[in-house]
């Protein structure tokens, strides 16, 4: 199941995108999360690195980055996360709609497992994960605007 949320945020893509991607600075920002790292010894974002979050459910995912163009697009794959989890996938899309304000877009796509238990348990992760996505934007979308990036 997939489902995208967007937010316009008074900034430019540029701006954002980095402190997106900063996981020195994710936890400033993003109230959703307790951990944030990046793995295997690396200082920054980039395709094939991996990252270690947990939310403040205390449920962990690892994922590691397939595409990161800056100020446009960035987008992960879960590599191991919660059992009842089959897949994970993410992007983040910044699009300045006018000068100095971006759109921020979130899109996921989750697969629930077991395969007997997936009908009910998918639409049922989707809607938490879109639930946080919303918080998570609206979350960015003050600190940035109450401060300067």
């Amino acid at each position: 199941m997939t489902f995208e949320h967007s937010i316009l945020i008074r900034e430019t893509p540029g701006a954002l995108f980095a402190l997106t991607q900063d996981y020195t600075r994710r936890l400033v920002w993003d109230g959703f999360l307790t951990h944030a790292s990046l793995l295997d010894g690396a200082t920054a974002a980039g395709v094939g690195v991996r990252a270690y979050c947990v939310a403040t459910s205390g449920l962990a995912m690892e994922t590691e980055y397939v595409s990161f163009n800056p100020s446009l697009v960035t987008a992960v794959k879960m590599t191991r996360g919660p059992w009842f989890l089959k897949s994970f996938a993410g992007s983040w899309r910044f699009h300045e709609e006018v000068p100095g304000h971006t759109r921020v877009s979130f899109r996921y796509h989750v697969q629930a497992a077991p395969r007997w238990l997936a009908p009910l348990l998918t639409p049922f992760c989707a809607w938490v994960f879109a639930r946080d996505t919303k918080k998570r934007l609206a979350a960015l979308k003050a600190f940035v605007e109450e401060r300067s990036v």
